[in-house]
């Protein structure tokens, strides 16, 4: 490997290096809050190693990754996330009486195998990239197991990602027979492909996208997504939401521009009728729930609906409309989950609907904070919400997507009723008919807030309004790295 090599991939070999250091410092120094300072100057670097990166873009690595525009930008917003999760997490897992410094770790973990996934070119680096952000992710789940439905969560989540994975490399191998390469720049199109062998590209594929939807929890394979947000602590729900799905949807937007599946009918098809049974699916049964957590998780199922219809469209915009809106979306989800990150504690979480009834006369500036995020969700102005789905339509228009495009508008269209419905229960006075009862029968668990989360939510609220009203800034870099 050549010293450019190691330049290009520095932000990620920065992580990998704090990795090893924040393990031996839990080894041999136990200290909870050195670790945390750790972890996130781990982010900070590596956030920081990205200009140098950037300055050799498009760097490929052969034959397993490449570094270019789309895997820096995706990198960043990885470990700004990531960053922003720490902070959240570092009052609630200061409650938790058993070793808490391994949390950070798998967190690490997490975000080092995500930010492999935006920059894999081949088979290889994908399938370890994914292993190393779900073996992490079984443990976040279930941690700390304070609660019996926390290991019943990972259980499932452990069993139905087994059995994807198996998915994914039976479609890898069907792939690699068809091809004769696990890169992704080296693949053909099916007309490329001896007569013989087409069916068997067609199949790999079809098992992949089983693989992508999974991972995305897109209609029909969403099964684990409610029960996983609940059983779930609040942060790490926050982490699977942005940070797991955002990796696995850079990667899926790589691997099949370089399949062009636009050319490919049936696969198209495949696509659209998840991408519309997910917006459809995921807002009506949000509808249907009464815990505040099930319901984000359903209304995750929808949101990553409306991602899929600018993947579906073609050409360059629909790239930068996927980027923008996924920062729309890491914004506003891990501002929704860190105001219940801080309404909860490892062995209680702030969870039922009827819990948030009067929050606005409590807790004020929370209360604020979650209604900014949920307007956002619906897409409401002055929301960064409303500019990301204006940027999906957009795409979506201009690849001709009708049938998709009314799919979107209904769906959002729905998705306004339970996201109103949570903030006018939130600023409904406790005096009120039925809510001094249901204050009563759910209290609502308020520890002493830090400093440093109360701040990382309010730049959170901040930046959704300000994007909402000026995004211009992101649009050029989200042009420049990613259309250019």
């Amino acid at each position: 490997m050549t010293t450019i090599d190691l330049l290009a991939l520095l932000p990620i070999i920065v992580l990998a290096g704090f990795i090893v250091v924040v393990m031996l410092l839990v080894a041999f120094f136990r200290n909870y809050w050195l670790t945390i300072w750790m972890t996130l100057a781990a982010f900070v670097a590596s956030f920081a190693a990205l200009p140098i990166a950037y300055s050799y873009r498009p760097h490929p690595i052969p034959p397993l990754l490449i570094i270019d525009g789309p895997a820096i930008f995706y990198m960043g917003l990885i470990f700004a996330a990531s960053f922003v999760v720490t902070l959240l997490s570092s009052r609630y897992m200061e409650d938790y009486s058993g070793f808490r410094e391994e949390y950070y770790i798998l967190i690490l973990l997490a975000s080092l195998g995500s930010s492999v996934l935006v920059a894999s070119d081949h088979f290889a680096p994908f399938f370890l990239g994914l292993e190393t952000l779900s073996v992490a992710l079984y443990a976040l789940i279930a941690y700390p197991h304070l609660q019996k439905y926390r290991v019943e969560a990972a259980i499932k989540y452990l069993i139905l990602a087994g059995v994807t994975s198996a998915f994914m490399l039976f479609g890898m191998a069907l792939i690699y027979t068809a091809l004769g390469t696990l890169g992704f720049s080296e693949i053909l199109t099916p007309g490329e492909v001896p007569a013989d062998l087409q069916d068997l590209l067609v199949v790999g594929w079809g098992l992949l996208a089983v693989g992508f939807g999974f991972k995305l929890a897109l209609v029909p394979f969403q099964l684990w997504t409610p029960d996983v947000y609940q059983g779930a602590p609040a942060p790490v729900t926050g982490f699977i939401a942005s940070v797991s799905k955002g990796g696995m949807f850079a990667l899926l937007l790589r691997y099949y521009t370089h399949v062009s599946f636009y050319d490919n009918q049936a696969l198209w098809s495949m696509f659209a009728i998840i991408a519309i049974a997910s917006m459809l699916f995921g807002n009506i049964l949000a509808l249907l729930q009464r815990n505040v957590k099930r319901v984000l998780a359903y209304s995750s199922i929808s949101h990553l609906g409306y991602l899929m219809v600018a993947f579906l469209a073609s050409g360059d915009l629909s790239q930068q409309a996927v980027a923008f809106y996924l920062i729309a979306y890491f914004v506003t989800i891990l501002s929704a989950f860190g105001v219940i990150t801080l309404l909860s504690t490892p062995d209680k979480e702030t969870e039922e609907w009827d819990a948030y009834t009067g929050l606005f006369w409590r807790r004020p500036w929370l209360a604020t904070i979650f209604t900014v995020s949920l307007i956002s969700l619906a897409g409401i102005p002055p929301s960064i919400g409303i500019i990301g789905k204006i940027y999906l339509a957009m795409a979506g228009v201009q690849s001709s997507l009708w049938v998709l495009l009314g799919v979107l508008v209904a769906g959002s269209v729905i998705g306004v009723f339970y996201y109103l419905g949570l903030v006018i229960t939130m600023f409904r006075r406790p005096g009120e008919e039925g809510a001094e009862e249901a204050v009563e029968l759910v209290p609502l668990q308020i520890p002493d807030f830090s400093r440093i989360e109360s701040t990382a939510l309010v730049c959170l609220a901040v930046i959704i309004v300000a994007l909402g009203l000026y995004p211009g800034p992101v649009f050029r870099i989200i042009a420049r790295l990613i259309g250019g």
